[in-house]
């Protein structure tokens, strides 16, 4: 699969940190501005400066980076996002602050990342009744813990 890209940052492109990589680091670019700030318990958007045509019948997810989470409480706020094929804007990223410290985003700074996923669109077919299972209706812990 070929992505055509815009990058109007001086950022390199998306790319796999490693051979065995789902998802390529995608940076802030918040040129001309020395640093953006999210506050304790707060959010932001932050640019990229990156724009794709992503192809019919896929999506592109934003998610978070777990070292961001785990190390600083920040994660992708409607994680995972979704970048549907016919965007054709600027990929901004919303971050969530879950710590108790404000958090500095740098110019190229990796806030998220990014994982491409084909895609279907169903039909829906009404009917009066669903084929039964034996967990039936069990939701959210019907099933228990061990």
């Amino acid at each position: 699969m070929k992505i055509k890209i815009v990058n109007l940052s001086s950022n390199p492109l998306p790319k796999f940190q490693t051979t065995g990589s789902a998802g390529m680091d995608i940076q802030a670019c918040v040129e001309g501005v020395d640093v953006v700030v999210i506050p304790a318990r707060g959010k932001g958007i932050i640019s990229t400066g990156i724009f794709m045509q992503i192809p019919e019948g896929y999506e592109c997810q934003v998610r978070p980076r777990s070292g961001l989470a785990f190390n600083k409480s920040i994660t992708v706020l409607n994680s995972p996002g979704t970048i549907d094929s016919d965007y054709r804007g600027e990929i901004k990223v919303v971050l969530i602050n879950h710590g108790e410290a404000p958090f500095h985003v740098f110019h190229g700074d990796r806030i998220a990342q990014l994982v491409f996923n084909k895609i279907e669109q169903p039909e829906f077919e009404l009917v009066e009744e669903l084929d039964s299972t034996d967990r039936g209706e069990g939701g959210f812990g019907s099933t228990g813990v061990k």
